[in-house]
């Protein structure tokens, strides 16, 4: 993809899992990132690992100082900053029973911190005419069972991304949202005890292409709208779900002939 060598990205949660993923597909690119994680451990040990291009900032995104010395470690680091990935965020979630701090602190991880990140990086990343991306989810979309707080904040980022990309493109900055399906990731592993291939038979009935999404295909979304290639794209939403906001509540079968005993050939509509 075109515009990514050379370019500086701060992303968040870039440590593990998902984020891991994007740091290292950025790395690839040629793209030098800044990983901001709380995790001491898992941090230092990604800049270790993948060499100079990459350096660990222990960041508690909910932190206002923590989020101007993040900023200030990827330029005095690098000599600027190019885009910005908002991956970090809680999954603090008891339903209907979420207490008063269970919402606000989701809200304040998944929303509040993304938005005040994105405006401390506003200057550094409209003087490369850079990027945006918040990563969100089908659960913003989905009513889940036993889910609020999650799905509420995640449908937040969805307008906070208009909201970005309205007010940053006169300072040329595109901002866009990338909405994940199912992704092998460690709450999916936690979930199936580390077994993929349940993982996958699960997500299969969800998902149109039969399976889980693996971390680098997100990562190459991000990629894409970071990109010079997405380079009239903002405000937008890339769905990198393998099919599962496509699916209404008949899924992928023909419910209509269900009523009319015929075969699984979709019958026409009333």
């Amino acid at each position: 993809m075109r515009g990514l060598e050379g370019k500086v990205a701060i992303v968040t949660g870039g440590a593990a899992s998902i984020g891991r993923a994007i740091t290292e597909a950025f790395l690839g690119a040629g793209t030098r990132v800044v990983v901001a994680a709380r995790s001491e451990r898992q941090g230092q040990g990604i800049g270790a690992e993948l060499g100079s291009g990459v350096i660990f900032e222990r960041t508690d995104i909910t932190d206002d100082a923590a989020l101007d010395r993040l900023v200030l470690r990827a330029v005095s680091t690098f000599g600027r900053l190019d885009f910005l990935v908002n991956n970090a965020c809680s999954y603090l979630d008891s339903g209907q029973r979420s207490t008063r701090e269970e919402w606000l602190t989701t809200l304040n991880t998944n929303v509040v911190s993304a938005a005040l990140l994105g405006e401390r990086a506003r200057a550094e990343i409209g003087r490369h005419k850079g990027a945006i991306v918040n990563i969100s989810s089908i659960s913003a979309y989905s009513a889940q069972s036993g889910r609020w707080t999650y799905p509420a904040s995640k449908a937040a980022l969805l307008h906070l991304t208009r909201l970005q990309a309205l007010d940053y493109a006169k300072d040329g900055i595109r901002v866009n949202t990338l909405v994940a399906g199912w992704t092998e990731s460690q709450p999916i592993a936690s979930l199936s005890n580390g077994d993929l291939e349940k993982a996958d038979r699960v997500a299969a009935e969800f998902h149109l292409l039969g399976r889980l999404g693996r971390a680098a295909e997100v990562a190459r979304g991000v990629l894409f709208l970071c990109s010079d290639d997405a380079s009239f794209v903002t405000g937008g939403e890339l769905k990198v779900d393998g099919g599962y906001l496509t699916m209404g509540p008949e899924q992928a079968g023909a419910a209509i002939s269900k009523l009319s005993g015929t075969s699984d050939r979709a019958a026409p509509g009333p």
